[in-house]
């Protein structure tokens, strides 16, 4: 974590996690407007004459769409076509940055810098020389535009002002991603909470993850999905347009010659046992040795009612239904709101 950032929220009551994020412990679990640190997340920087070139030939969607005003989602996958980290993309000057757990930096640094060979390009973890917060809910707005203007509005749009990036992220209620230098992180913090934004922690914005139907690959995960498993096509996380990237014929080959067996739900259960990404799912008569489904993220939103991502067997979804575990509770599953486009 930036030590600057660290210094100003252990000044108002947080304190450092295992997995690099700030807890405040007194947090409200789920407040309509909230201001929450995300030092959870890594930074990689590629930069150099090209660094697009480059990332190009390595990530599932499109890098020369990236502008002042536009970020992306998308994947690294391996070349049998699943993921081993999915980030978000945006460009800041001439560096493209890739947003991701930080429990997965050291992996994608190692097998993108193996990739770069002669390439004029830089790869560097930038995780402390920036700051990642995020802001849930409207009552923050005045304070977001008095320093970036007009507000991003699509999903995924973003905004710029100096070193700092605002995007809006896919919700029911608005959600801004910030990337910036301490200073202004701290400014627009101390600007939604006197607003009367709550101080809340990173498992907030995972359950806005969650319930948009956003997926997060993380180490329990990688190597498990193909992109489309975890609907990423369907929240414009793959481009089939490209050309060549590690992994694009299978996903391709899924996409136009393929049938979907698998793709990802939102589910809610009750269970005192907190469900785990990578979690294996049980249905009756599944015949799968991988299994019907795996958890990728659970947060819980009151004690003992979890929310979660789940990619599982279509089949078994829409049959009769799919537990956590051999023996656990039984899911309750529903679309995402994007829905599932056309995807048999």
């Amino acid at each position: 974590m930036n030590q600057d950032w660290q210094a100003f929220l252990s000044a108002r009551g947080a304190a450092v996690a295992d997995d690099g994020a700030a807890r405040f412990a007194s947090a409200p679990a789920d407040p309509d407007c909230a201001v929450t640190d995300l030092s959870h997340l890594g930074l990689i920087a590629v930069g150099g004459p090209q660094a697009a070139d480059f990332l190009q030939g390595q990530v599932s969607n499109d890098v020369r769409e990236l502008s002042d005003t536009h970020s992306q989602l998308s994947s690294h996958c391996s070349p049998k076509g699943r993921m081993l980290a999915n980030f978000r993309l945006l460009r800041i000057e001439e560096t493209i940055f890739l947003v991701l757990p930080r429990s997965q930096m050291d992996a994608l640094l190692k097998r993108l810098r193996m990739f770069k060979l002669r390439t004029d390009a830089t790869i560097d973890d930038a995780s402390d020389a920036l700051v990642c917060c995020g802001v849930i809910g409207a009552c923050a707005d005045g304070a977001l535009a008095e320093r970036f203007g007009s507000l991003p509005q699509g999903d995924n749009d973003m905004a710029r002002a100096g070193d700092a990036a605002l995007i809006r992220v896919a919700g029911s209620v608005p959600r801004y991603l910030f990337i910036g230098p301490a200073a202004d992180a701290q400014a627009l913090w101390e600007g939604a909470t006197a607003a009367g934004a709550a101080q809340a922690n990173p498992d907030l914005w995972a359950l806005h993850d969650i319930r948009s139907g956003i997926p997060t690959v993380v180490p329990e995960t990688a190597d498990a999905f193909v992109p489309q498993m975890a609907n990423m096509q369907l929240i414009d996380g793959v481009s089939f347009h490209k050309g060549c990237y590690t992994g694009q014929e299978v996903v391709a080959r899924m996409q136009y010659l393929g049938k979907l067996k698998r793709r990802m739900y939102i589910a809610e259960v009750d269970t005192d046992t907190p469900p785990k990404p990578g979690d294996v799912l049980s249905a009756p008569g599944s015949t799968s040795e991988q299994g019907p489904g795996r958890v990728v993220d659970a947060r819980a939103s009151a004690p003992g009612h979890w929310e979660l991502l789940v990619v599982a067997e279509i089949a078994a979804a829409e049959g009769d239904g799919l537990k956590l575990g051999a023996d656990g509770p039984m899911l309750q599953l529903r679309a995402p709101a994007y829905g599932f486009g056309d995807v048999a």
